[in-house]
């Protein structure tokens, strides 16, 4: 049964992942979805079922479109979707019979550094040279604010040159890479708990999300990432995928933070709603700052003053 699921969750994923070859937005759409047939049959039958998901996927990924392609999806969409699914399901037990299943923290940090490693997988895929991977991220930004320009959608000064602008962008892309890995892993993951769950499939009770915190040595991580960084090559990409992960990460530890320290009082329906908006609308303005939240709760344990206790029936 095992492997019929996995293989089944790996053709659907790679036909998810290969639309993007479209172009279509709704394309964009389907391809986030990618790993979430592997998470639904990783976390619902066992992780051996996410591996063989994702051999399947790559194996018809790298038939249908060619080799780097199915190398490309095993390192961006299935290994990544496997390994969480397997510390997601990761539990050991005391002498008093108790279950202790691993940490959400935890789990969020190893988000973001999946996340960071399959930002630089799907850079080497792309090219093994980074000037080579530069000179194309810098051409793509320059297409991208061209027809910015032409769509007046953006102003630039006129002594600014498009060239050059996307040339000293090009190094912080792998920092919105990382980034927007980390909140795709996420929502995957969280869709396909719930999935499983509602069949229940699902071998670990329903944690309570809002306690998330992400462990101190985050924070001596995104220190670190933030120096290395500045070396330059593919080092340099990985530091900064790795910061830009972090931040997401703690970006969501940040929400998590309102979630639980907002629980019983009034403004807290509104103060949530009004949070979701701005970060549609304003989500430049708003992630920094749930960020910045995320790390003082990190640093100082701001929930352990002021939230109520979990409710009994979470563990």
């Amino acid at each position: 049964m095992i492997p019929i699921v996995g293989i089944g969750a790996g053709l659907v994923s790679a036909l998810l992942f290969s639309v993007v070859i479209t172009g279509s937005p709704l394309a964009a759409v389907l391809y986030s979805a990618a790993p979430l047939p592997i998470f639904i049959a990783s976390l619902g039958w066992n992780h051996r079922s996410g591996l063989f998901a994702t051999a399947a996927g790559a194996l018809a990924v790298a038939i249908a479109l060619a080799p780097t392609g199915g190398i490309a999806f095993a390192l961006i969409i299935g290994l990544p979707a496997w390994w969480i699914a397997y510390l997601a399901l990761l539990a050991r037990g005391d002498t008093d019979g108790r279950v202790e299943w691993y940490p959400l923290g935890n789990l969020l940090l190893w988000i973001a550094a999946t996340a960071a490693l399959a930002t630089v997988g799907s850079a080497l895929v792309m090219t093994t040279d980074y000037e080579t991977y530069r000179s194309v991220i810098a051409r793509m930004i320059e297409n991208l604010l061209n027809e910015m320009v032409r769509g007046k959608l953006i102003a630039l000064p006129g002594d600014v040159q498009v060239k050059e602008l996307a040339q000293s962008l090009a190094p912080a892309v792998p920092l919105g890479i990382g980034a927007s890995f980390v909140t795709t892993i996420t929502a995957n993951l969280w869709l396909a708990a719930r999935t499983v769950k509602m069949s229940d499939r699902l071998p670990r009770p329903w944690p309570f999300i809002p306690s998330t915190t992400l462990p101190r040595q985050a924070l001596l991580l995104l220190i670190a990432t933030g120096f290395v960084a500045t070396t330059g090559g593919f080092i340099g990409v990985a530091a900064m995928a790795m910061a830009g992960a972090l931040l997401a990460a703690f970006m969501f530890s940040g929400l998590a933070t309102l979630h639980d320290i907002s629980r019983g009082r009034p403004w807290r329906l509104p103060m949530l709603i009004s949070i979701y908006v701005a970060l549609v609308v304003m989500q430049a303005v708003l992630t920094p700052l749930l960020a910045i939240a995320g790390v003082i709760d990190t640093l100082l344990g701001l929930r352990k003053r002021a939230a109520l206790p979990p409710p009994p029936n979470h563990s």
